[in-house]
């Protein structure tokens, strides 16, 4: 077959496949013919819709070409049926098939006879190739789509004349005003959005993932051609938006947040907030929070700074801060604090305490799951923005209030509650500010660690506590520790030093350390008396107790740690044989003989313990034991005590651990100067009874040291 002028090869290519004459397919065809190809065009769609899916990618280009010649000298009714197909085939995988799209679609916007009837349906599928993977077919679309605005500009001039005559300049924040869209590409978008917008926001939620992409990707392009136009519209335009940021597909929501973004740009926040905080009251989620952050990143600075308490108070209440335990949740609830923050800068300093609630929230619900490095970083921003050094000198401001914030709620707290985690945060987090809110903290303790209230929640905050307590100078007796400077003399120092903290221990020992070292039947109750004795010793393990008050304390709470002694929990015997020698290494008063008797037999009961570390422990608290007895000259002690405790550990010296046996021969000479002559008669005793004399002889030794007994 010779080809003929008028017809070219991919006219034949597509005749052989379907069947037909060539000459149904003139690309232009000449004046003679027109009126007798107009009669005729309506017959050819409906064999090369059947046609556009060849699974030739040339055939598929070859039918989009002849279709848009059809359409062009044909009826025009005909658009309605192809554009579906061509629809299809913008996501077809061969470039050159969707350049074939756009190219027709662009020329039926410029010379369709019917163009203005069908605006509406042409214009998304050639905006839609503005995003192309495809770099060239990008650029061509937005070659074409300027032409058509400007074609369409010079039709309409008159109804635009007022426009063109006094054209502003572009909004001042536009994303991008160098690029911004010719005023007929931008009329054109907004006399047909309310056509194509309900189109749109139905395809976001189609159940093909590619389809979601793309009208996502299109609604993009619509807002930055629509602008504040697109106030009208702003209802369906949020609701869509805040389905479509739950997507699974991260295209999809990539470019809903950008959408929002351009909302937050081009609409008011007055108008907006109206719209997003009653939804976020009704059903909080993460994709409405994701929205509230996007529209307010694209915000101006000036037109959000009336509005930054009212956003900062609704992030705050419980039921939006607190509105799912689900990470995607907390993660968006983070990006409005850091929204709020990075737009607001200086002007979020009034509602800073609302944005530490926030971020307490974050820190206490998602911090384990790798949000806390990110919330360092919005604390330290919002530090910077509040012209502070860093993140403590927030938490020195807002801890009181923090914790009176959550100190409304106490007496309903379990270990579920959030409000408890949130209370270790504050605490945990605030550093030397924690000493300025005694008066706040020490009340919500006090209540929260009654033998009344969920044990699982006692033995939190008692963990808690014993972090604060072993880090004291620097947390609840910080400004004691900043004392450190003075060199005054140790008990002056510790007089200053204990100051601050000191009007608070008498409330701490009575009402916290007391009840919960009370025994109770139960494995849980012993959890609680371990963990209460741990606490109690990084209280007295501080430093930041003075002699007297640790004499206060040893008056208190001696009878309990004495029955620790029999407590099932190693670490519990361990820890109460350490108080117990803290107490009496720095107590210079003269204790009562009768406690002071009662002290070591039940240290002796230690040396069968089943943990070599107890053994060890309660023999060096028997050796600080007998150097105060011999301090006090002996006065607290009597010969026949002495020589039973003498006679138990000398059974020690023999013990088949080593290391306890060097235990017991220093707290034996450590007793020697008590009752010198009744310690040599008792070794010379059982000298012949050990399996080896070494100890007793090494103690004989140092007996012969000792100076004669006036």
């Amino acid at each position: 077959m010779q080809e003929s002028p008028g017809w070219d090869a991919p006219s034949q290519l597509l005749s052989a496949e379907m069947g037909l004459s060539p000459r149904l397919f003139p690309l232009v065809p000449s004046a003679s013919e027109s009126d007798h190809f107009h009669m005729q065009s309506e017959s050819l769609v409906g064999p090369l819709m059947q046609s556009i899916s060849h699974q030739h990618w040339k055939v598929r280009v070859a039918i989009i070409e002849a279709t848009g010649t059809v359409v062009q000298f044909g009826s025009g009714k005909s658009v309605d049926d192809v554009l579906p197909h061509f629809a299809q085939r913008l996501f077809d995988n061969v470039p050159q098939v969707r350049q074939a799209v756009t190219r027709v679609v662009g020329d039926w916007l410029l010379r369709l006879r019917d163009r203005y009837s069908f605006f509406h349906k042409l214009i998304p599928l050639l905006l839609s190739s503005l995003d192309d993977e495809i770099p060239e077919i990008a650029r061509e679309a937005a070659n074409l789509w300027e032409k058509v605005g400007l074609q369409w500009q010079t039709e309409n001039e008159e109804d635009l004349k007022d426009k063109l005559d006094f054209a502003g300049p572009p909004p001042a924040h536009h994303p991008s005003p160098g690029s911004r869209p010719g005023l007929g590409c931008r009329e054109l978008v907004f006399r047909n959005l309310s056509k194509i917008l309900p189109a749109v926001c139905h395809d976001i939620g189609d159940w093909v993932a590619g389809t979601r992409v793309k009208s996502a990707q299109l609604l993009v392009v619509l807002l930055l051609h629509a602008e504040d136009h697109v106030t009208q519209h702003l209802e369906p335009v949020l609701r869509t938006l805040q389905h479509a940021c739950a997507d699974e597909e991260r295209a999809v929501v990539s470019s809903c947040t950008r959408s929002a973004q351009l909302i937050g740009t081009f609409v008011s926040p007055e108008v907006f907030l109206k719209l997003i905080l009653p939804t976020l009251r009704k059903s909080p989620s993460p994709s409405g929070l994701l929205v509230l952050a996007s529209v307010i990143q694209g915000c101006p600075r000036e037109a959000l700074r009336p509005h930054v308490k009212i956003i900062a108070a609704e992030l705050a209440q419980a039921h939006i801060c607190q509105g799912s335990e689900n990470l995607l949740y907390g993660e968006s609830l983070l990006l409005c604090v850091q929204a709020v923050v990075a737009v607001s800068r200086e002007d979020c300093r009034g509602s800073s305490l609302q944005l530490m609630e926030v971020l307490v929230t974050v820190l206490a619900l998602w911090g384990a799951t790798g949000l806390g490095d990110k919330v360092q970083e919005t604390l330290a921003t919002l530090a910077a923005v509040a012209s502070m050094d860093s993140s403590l000198d927030l938490f020195r401001e807002h801890t009181g209030p923090l914790l009176e914030w959550l100190a409304g709620s106490h007496q309903a707290w379990t270990i579920h509650s959030a409000e408890l985690l949130q209370f270790d945060v504050v605490v945990t987090h605030s550093g030397p500010a924690l000493g300025e809110a005694l008066p706040q903290l020490v009340p919500v303790l006090q209540s929260c660690l009654q033998p009344t209230r969920d044990p699982s929640m006692r033995l939190r905050l008692f963990s808690t506590l014993t972090g604060v307590l072993l880090r004291a100078r620097e947390t609840v007796d910080s400004q004691g520790a900043s004392l450190e400077g003075l060199h005054a003399p140790s008990p002056a120092l510790s007089c200053l030093r204990s100051r601050q903290f000191h009007a608070y221990l008498d409330t701490m020992i009575k009402d916290i350390f007391v009840p919960n070292l009370q025994w109770h039947a139960g494995r849980t109750a012993g959890a609680i008396r371990t963990a209460a004795v741990s606490c109690l010793w990084a209280l007295i393990s501080s430093g930041i107790l003075s002699n007297k008050q640790v004499q206060e304390v040893r008056g208190t709470l001696t009878p309990q740690i004495l029955t620790a002694l029999e407590e099932d929990s190693q670490m519990t015997r361990l820890t109460s044989c350490r108080i117990i020698s803290a107490f009496l290494k720095t107590s210079d008063d003269v204790i009562d003989p009768d406690k002071f008797m009662k002290i070591y037999p039940e240290l002796l009961k230690r040396l069968d313990d089943v943990s070599t570390e107890v053994r060890l422990a309660a023999t060096s608290t028997l050796v600080t034991w007998l150097e105060r007895a011999g301090k006090e000259g002996g006065k607290s002690c009597d010969q026949g005590s002495i020589q039973y405790l003498y006679r138990e550990l000398l059974v020690y010296l023999d013990d088949p651990e080593s290391t306890v046996q060097d235990a017991v021969l220093e707290a034996l000479k450590a007793g020697s100067a008590l009752f010198p002559d009744l310690l040599v008669r008792e070794t010379e005793a059982v000298l012949h009874k050990h399996r080896s004399p070494t100890y007793c002889e090494q103690l004989l030794q140092h007996l012969q040291t000792l100076p004669p007994a006036p």
